[in-house]
């Protein structure tokens, strides 16, 4: 340290004057600890003597200020010792703690309770955060370091270690801002090492030009927990390889051939999801089968023990999971019930209050002085008269300076101009505009006390009524809106305020004070003398004697943050006066020193009003004075030898710390010190330090006064001047846990949970006292109970103004007894206080109302929590001063959530030990699991006009997610004690009521639909001959060879190729003769069509059914992104043991390529033929199956869940299924539709290839990568072609919606008009999505699409196509299910709107031939009407099995052959795999029957089991979406029985942070689950596949193999 070798109390006095202010500086955080030590250093130099350099010894290495953890402080260095001489003087300097909120029984309690825990050693995982996010300050905002203080790694290992030798030296050459920027990039975060992934852009590890210093320390902490993973832990130990490493894990590239990434089966994403698209798969893509349990899948995650680094610290979060929660789990109630919320029982150990019932507390009465003047104005116009030169106030300047002081002389002349000027001078000649009995603002500046008292007293003479506000510094200000509701519901039109103020106050640029938010218009007048107006001679104010009109109104802000004016009356405002007078034994002529705000509360009372009536001499001491000079009031009182201060604990408090060596001040004139709030639990340790430091200064122990007051009730309590020598009052040492039941038990067993209070003396003068139960009806409590304090007297405000349904609640209460009988007539006032009456009718205050924070029933105090969180060292971590405790209510209770401000320099590893250790000590101490504990960065959280935190505002922004923290940790698992409980799966066993298995009961119809018959009618002759395909369009070729079958367009909305009927015929012939020829091919074996979307791809399907062998379709690889698809297409081409490839040349020449061989093996490849330009050859024959149950295709395709299944299509199949979508769309030659979809696998496939062949129609063919250059071809294809029918992908609608939503004005000045669309199918194989079909159907109406056009498709991998809305039929439906049956696999159809409800719409009218059942899908009986179960479908173009390699034919047989246990045993039926219900509707189909609309829920391998209970991802999802504008897509997935959700972050990185509370709290309360984990993204990151589905499963494996670079993942504990 710097003042090694300097005796600091041989330094000149300036000089230490500077130190103090420094370190008060450092104290309040206006000052960062590198800036202190850089001033410090300065100050010193010319004062040290040089000493020769000792080499480092291990002792030095100490922290800068013991803290009192002493059981991690080596032993003190010489170095040191002066510093320990020094703090101990001072009951411990510096900013090292802030007495205010000490108590040596807290710390100690705080210690015991973290020892406690560390013998627990849990490790608690650390949250993760991406190096870039929060370099800590921006970094334009920071200084290149300059030589002298080296780098910031050298700091902060300098800043540890007393004296480790020179520092290094730098050489200028290499101070370049770039080293100097990337170094402050990757040192500025060391301390968050290992434990965070590098971002995309730091993977280089740095060449380091200069040796980085060794740190020649061994940390000074030990962890409170051994964290598993030790070594990660320790700075210097993350040498060059971790960076490598890392590294390589960013960098796709396989260390090995064998452990290749498996292949990313999500294809080609959706275009708006940025260049990031195929992201590696990191999934072993399964076999197809559905039935093998996905655990064993999980224990290599890819290859990756599962050891990895996020593992590890999920394991850590499920290990603190594991420990005991404190409330046991009692018995629930049945799931039925309404109630979701656990009630918890009553505790039989719950202490009781068992005194008798309290009698009121009457205070002395009030005598009657026979000099008491009639009214307060009487007062000064007598001391005016008669003591015209005695001084009223002294004002001092920012320097401490007395500036002026006012003589009651002037203050009386000054006081009558102004009343004269506003009831005669403000308007034109004859109009007035202020009567009496009107409102004004005072608005003055805290550092002008003159302007204001003028202004007070001028308003009271004048018999207006003044309301004294803040000077509104911004628009901005905290709370600023809730002052103009203040002024409105008072009805204030006129603001008084001083010229400099009014100089200052926020302007237009047109030079107007600025309209602030929520207030009213304002008159500002300037009333500084020069603009006032002497009175004529025979004008004289009229001082009428005290009534009851209001005198003045003073504002108070309650928890909500609503700010409301309570108005005092005259003769409440001199009964007060005297009643002070009385009880303080004020004296005429007194001196007395006022540090308080002088607009509100003990500062107006004392050291305006009270003041005046005893002609006392106040001096009047700014806040920003003392924040300059923080001794400034205690040198006042020891200049004017005054009798009386006033202050607040936070004065005490810096006086404490300011004080060195002030020999020459004296405290012996005081004869009271007033501690305004000396009511607060912490206010004890204060006004005990402060006298044990000030006590050698002649300050007497009976001096100190607390008090109780409230702007409602005024003083409440206020202890006496004692007489010297006296004992002093006692102190009440509570039991928290008694506390917080609202019962007073002095504390013996437990020391480290007790609090200790002091009392408030006893009640004012001619006043009475109850004390009520703060709850319900004023109930009187018991002598042992803590209520609220109540009190009846003249002397308390009369009620809020403007407001009085609100004030009978507070000002007119009539307390009653326990049989709820009134004990009388009189009006008691609520103080808004928690006590009790001690001995000796001695009064405690324990606590506020608006402190009150009710969790579970027990009651908590804020401001205990946060002596609690101030007694865990926060020295290096937080602002002492500035830190807000509130309750916010989640899921039926409420929940504590703290944030305080992290100082600049604090390191991640601090603030997290910092936390989680504040979580221990309040789990111990106060028996309250915390919620959430937010550090945001310095001067962020809004403050009050003194400098307090804003409570309500910071409330208000975390749960608008604007806190912007940058460090915070939930932990929902430990307080969230209320979910229900598990629902316990009833065992299924098949008993003699086995007719109720499926859940049917007689008489209920069974859940089942069916689409209209296949007739054979229109076409028999086309059916009859041509069952093939091959046939439909060899027979098309010669009846109609220039029907024009197929369109394919350009970007530019271009046909760039046709095919006619003939043209495709004679391209199908071609490949089939090269087929034969070149690949050999023997009929029935498999061939890989690899082809962009267009007419190439049908042709070579045809040209395989010629050759007769099988084709199996494949999207190719995507030509950015080879390393992750092409292992895909390998895959299949594996598993599909294709004979050989068709590809286009542009393709084959990929799959050959130098970068395809980095991912997979291409000498492997089967025969490859590209079919570009073929020779004119034409087949032998064509080839013709013998039975139409000969697999005509095989369709492979990538499930949500990241199994790739391929299913058997057969002939028959396909002729089926082409023949009901041209019955269900009315499909036929003359006819156009435009289908813009992936062509790749289920009903897109048929409706791209198959279906014009069958029907004939004409197939306009836009592949949808098109959409990424020109966004409007697919709606302006519509509207160009007129057509009719379409049908597209969620991907599509997606791009439409949020690229062209906003240019519909655009679209029609084009001419796109979609009037002519009469259906829009969605493509899909999940459940209707409805919000995007809804969002496209409301923004393109304006182009003419008819509301009733858009509908959705539902197919599955056993059946592609099983509905489909087609032309005639009903609308599809929308029905509102209950989400909390669903859960339970129940449907209750609820009213639209009703809570917890969630809209499904009918997935589409059943397809002609197919018929569906619900079933139970683990009894196999069928459900009834309005039941969930899964879907089974019996159609003839099911797929006939799976394409399995494995032969796993029992799970084939379960899949496609299913019988139902009983009701019709013989029917054949195949599983979806879905979940749905049928239910009958209203509406009428075309047969006349009613209508049974199929509705599907979600895929079961979806879901998610937790807590006994189903959910869908998609629901949790969709909630989570809500939570936060930021939130742009998100996915959820389990592990280990931990939720995990991701979250795209589309705002700025600042709001990665906010978004972690939000979205626990939008699960808990809307799914009743508790988040593990939650992952903070880019946007990109969340894998889709080409239907537009998320890859959950991928994003799982990258997740757990540490693939994913996340902004920030937050463990939830």
């Amino acid at each position: 340290m710097a003042d090694r070798g300097v005796d600091l109390s041989a330094l000149p006095k300036e000089v230490r004057d500077q130190l103090a202010e420094l370190d008060l500086e450092l104290s309040e955080g206006d000052i960062t600890q590198k800036g202190y030590e850089k001033k410090r250093t300065k100050l010193l130099a010319p004062y040290i003597i040089q000493t020769p350099v000792e080499p480092p010894r291990q002792n030095d290495a100490q922290p800068p200020a013991p803290s009192s953890s002493s059981s991690h402080a080596p032993p003190p260095s010489s170095s040191s010792r002066y510093r320990d001489r020094r703090s101990r003087r001072t009951h411990r300097s510096g900013g090292t703690r802030d007495d205010r909120y000490r108590s040596d029984i807290h710390t100690e309690a705080v210690q015991a309770a973290l020892a406690k825990h560390k013998e627990e050693k849990m490790a608690l995982p650390m949250p993760t955060k991406r190096r870039s996010t929060y370099v800590q300050s921006p970094i334009e905002t920071r200084t290149p370091p300059d030589s002298s203080s080296g780098s910031e790694d050298e700091t902060s290992v300098r800043r540890q270690s007393s004296v480790v030798g020179p520092p290094p030296v730098v050489n200028p050459n290499l101070q370049s801002p770039d080293s100097w920027i990337n170094r402050t990039v990757q040192g500025s975060s060391t301390s968050s090492s290992a434990s965070s992934t590098l971002s995309h852009g730091e993977a280089k590890p740095q060449p380091q030009s200069q040796p980085q210093p060794q740190p020649q320390y061994k940390p000074q902490y030990q962890p409170l927990y051994q964290p598993h993973y030790q070594p990660q832990h320790q700075h210097h130990e993350r040498p060059h390889t971790a960076a490598v490493t890392e590294m390589l894990a960013h960098s796709h590239i396989a260390p090995s051939e064998n452990s290749a990434p498996p292949p990313d089966v999500t294809a080609v994403a959706p275009p708006s999801r940025g260049p990031r698209v195929d992201l590696p798969s990191n999934t072993a893509v399964q076999g197809m089968s559905r039935g093998q349990s996905r655990s064993s899948m999980m224990e290599t995650a890819d290859g990756v023990p599962v050891s990895s680094r996020v593992s590890t610290k999920i394991q850590q979060l499920l290990n603190t999971l594991k420990r005991p929660k404190r409330p046991p789990l009692s018995e629930f109630f049945t799931d039925d019930a309404e109630e979701i919320v656990e009630v918890p029982q009553p505790d039989p150990n719950t202490p009781r209050p068992e005194g008798r019932q309290i009698i009121p507390v009457k205070g002395e009465p009030l005598g009657v002085v026979s000099n008491w003047p009639p009214a307060l104005q009487a007062a000064l116009a007598r001391w005016g008269a008669t003591q015209g030169k005695s001084p009223a106030l002294t004002a001092l300047d920012i320097t401490g300076k007395p500036l002026y002081t006012l003589t009651y002389g002037k203050l009386w002349s000054r006081s009558v101009k102004l009343a004269y000027t506003l009831l005669n001078k403000l308007g034109n000649k004859n109009e007035q505009i202020l009567k009496p009995g009107d409102r004004v603002a005072l608005v003055y500046p805290n550092s002008d006390p003159g302007m204001f008292w003028v202004a007070f007293y001028g308003c009271l003479l004048a018999e207006v009524i003044p309301v004294p506000i803040e000077v509104p510094l911004s628009r901005k200000d905290a709370g600023i809106s809730q002052v103009g509701f203040l002024l409105g519901s008072c009805g204030v039109g006129l603001a008084l305020t001083s010229e400099i103020c009014l100089k200052g106050l926020p302007k237009t640029p047109t030079g107007e004070i600025m309209q602030f938010k929520g207030w009213p218009r304002l008159k500002w007048v300037v009333t500084d003398s020069k603009y006032l107006t002497k009175p004529s001679k025979d004008w004289q104010p009229h001082i009428p004697t005290a009534n009851t009109d209001p005198a003045y109104i003073e504002y108070k802000a309650s928890k909500e943050g609503t700010v409301v004016g309570v108005a005092v009356s005259k003769v409440a405002m001199l009964t007060h006066c005297q009643a002070l007078t009385q009880a303080c034994n004020y004296c005429e002529g007194e001196t007395l020193v006022n540090v308080l705000d002088f607009k509100k509360d003990m500062g107006l009372w004392h050291g305006v009003l009270t003041a005046v009536m005893n002609r006392i001499h106040t001096i009047s001491v700014p806040y920003a004075v003392m924040k300059a000079c923080p001794l400034s009031w205690v040198q006042r009182v020891h200049i004017h030898k005054a009798r009386v201060a006033l202050v607040k604990c936070r004065d005490l408090h810096w006086a404490m710390m300011a004080h060195r060596d002030q020999r020459d001040t004296s405290l012996a004139s005081l004869r009271m010190l007033i501690v305004a709030d000396g009511a607060n639990p912490w206010s004890v340790s204060s006004c005990d330090a402060f006298l044990n430091v000030f006590q050698s200064h002649g300050l007497k122990p009976e001096v100190i006064c607390p008090c109780a007051t409230s702007p409602e009730a005024m003083t409440v309590a206020i202890r006496r001047p004692g007489v010297p020598g006296a004992p002093l009052p006692a102190r009440a040492i509570l039991s928290m846990g008694g506390l917080s039941h609202g019962v007073i038990r002095v504390n013996t067993e437990d020391k480290n949970s007790a609090l200790t209070v002091q009392d408030v003396g006893h009640v004012m003068p001619g006043a009475l006292m109850c004390i009520v139960k703060p709850d319900g009806p004023p109930q009187l409590c018991k002598t042992d109970e803590i209520g609220e304090i109540i009190v009846n007297s003249r002397a308390g405000g009369n009620m809020y103004y403007g407001l009085p349904g609100v004030t009978k609640n507070t000002f007119e209460v009539i307390p009653v007894n326990a049989n709820g009988v009134p004990i009388g007539e009189i009006p008691f006032v609520r103080s808004g206080l928690l006590g009790f009456v001690g001995p000796g009718s001695l009064i405690f205050v324990v606590g506020k109302i608006e402190g009150l924070l009710m969790v579970s029933g027990r009651r908590h105090n804020a401001d205990d929590l946060v002596a609690t969180a101030l007694a865990v060292e926060p020295v290096k971590t937080v602002y002492r001063g500035r830190i807000a405790v509130f309750s916010v209510t989640v899921f039926y209770d409420e929940r504590v959530v703290i944030v305080a401000e992290q100082r600049p320099d604090a390191s991640e590893e601090d603030s997290f030990q910092w936390m989680s250790r504040v979580l221990q000590a309040i789990d111990s101490i106060h028996q309250v699991g915390l919620y959430c504990l937010a550090l945001v960065p310095a001067n962020t959280l809004p403050k009050t006009p003194l400098g307090g935190i804003h409570i309500s505002d910071t409330k208000q922004f975390f749960l608008d997610g604007n806190l912007h923290p940058c460090n915070i940790l939930m932990c929902p698992h430990t307080c969230v004690t209320n979910l229900p409980k598990p629902r316990q799966k009833q065992p299924v066993g098949v008993g003699p009521a086995s007719v109720m298995v499926g859940n049917l009961v007689a008489g209920k119809r069974i859940a089942q639909a069916a689409g209209r018959d296949l007739g054979m009618i229109e076409d028999q002759d086309l059916v009859r001959k041509h069952q093939y395909l091959t046939e439909a369009l060899h027979w098309r070729a010669q009846t109609d060879p220039d029907h024009v079958l197929f369109v394919l367009l350009n970007a530019k909305g271009v046909a760039v190729s046709t095919a006619t009927c003939v043209q495709l015929h004679k391209r199908a012939e071609k490949i089939a003769a090269a087929l034969m020829e070149k690949g050999s091919i023997n009929t029935g074996e498999n061939v890989v069509l690899l082809y962009p979307p267009g007419i190439d791809l049908i042709a070579a399907f045809y040209g395989c059914l010629y050759a007769g062998c099988v084709p199996v379709n494949v999207r190719p690889p995507h030509p950015q992104n080879l390393a992750a698809t092409l292992p895909t297409v390998r895959m299949i081409i594996d598993v599909s043991k294709a004979a050989c490839i068709l590809t286009t040349q542009h393709l084959m020449r990929t799959l050959r390529s130098k970068e395809a061989a980095a991912s997979v093996n291409i000498k492997t490849w089967p025969t490859i033929i590209d079919t570009d330009d073929l020779p004119r050859r034409r087949p032998p024959q064509i080839y013709k199956p013998p039975t139409a149950e000969m697999i005509a295709y095989l369709d492979f395709s990538v499930s949500t869940t990241g199994m790739l299944t391929g299913v058997k299509i057969s002939h028959a199949a396909v002729s089926a299924l082409c023949r009901s979508i041209k019955l269900q769309c009315e499909l036929y030659s003359s006819r156009q539709i435009a289908i813009c979809l992936d062509p790749y696998c289920g009903l897109g496939f048929v409706l791209w290839c198959l279906a014009s062949v069958y029907s004939g129609h004409q197939s306009i063919l836009i592949p949808p990568f098109e959409l990424e250059s020109c966004l409007s071809l697919w709606l302006s294809t519509l509207s160009q072609y007129r057509i009719r029918d379409t049908f597209c992908s969620y991907s599509v609608m997606e791009l439409c919606t949020k690229g062209l939503g906003t240019q519909t004005e655009l679209l029609k000045a084009r001419g796109v008009n979609l009037s002519c669309v009469r259906s829009c199918v969605v493509i899909a194989e999940e459940r209707p999505r409805l919000a995007l079909t809804h969002s496209f159907s409301k923004l393109f109406k304006d182009v003419g699409l008819s509301s009733r056009a858009v509908s959705t498709a539902f197919g599955s991998r056993v059946n592609l196509a099983i509905c489909l809305q087609g032309t005639t039929g009903p609308d599809p439906c929308t029905v509102y299910v209950d989400m909390k049956s669903l859960r339970h696999d129940r449907v209750r159809l609820v009213e639209r709107g009703a809570p917890q409800s969630l809209p499904l719409m009918e997935s589409g009218k059943i397809l002609p031939g197919v018929r569906v059942i619900i079933v139970n899908p683990e009894t196999r009986g069928p459900l009834g009407d309005s039941h969930l179960g899964e879907i089974w479908v019996n159609s003839p173009h099911s797929a006939s099995g799976y394409y399995t390699i494995y032969g796993e034919e029992s799970l084939q047989a379960n899949h496609f052959n299913t019988k139902l246990s009983f009701g019709d045993p013989q029917t054949l039926w195949a599983r979806t795999g879905y979940l749905g219900f049928v239910k009958r509707t209203e509406l009428l189909d075309a047969s006349g029957d009613r209508h049974d609309a199929l509705f599907v829920v979600g895929s079961l391998d979806e879901t998610l089991e937790l807590r006994g209970l189903r959910y869908h991802p998609i629901d949790i999802e969709t909630s989570v979406s809500r939570a936060h504008r930021s939130i742009a897509e998100s996915a959820v997935f389990t592990w280990t029985n931990l939720l995990v959700v991701v979250s795209e972050l589309c705002g700025s990185e600042q709001d990665a942070l906010d978004l972690v509370p939000l979205i626990t709290n939008v699960v808990l309360e809307e799914h009743h689950l508790i988040v593990g984990v939650v992952v903070i993204v880019d946007p990109g990151v969340i894998p889709i596949n080409s239907r537009g589905e998320k890859q959950r499963m991928h994003l799982r494996d990258s997740f757990l193999a540490d693939q994913l670079d996340p902004i920030y993942v937050a463990y939830n504990m």
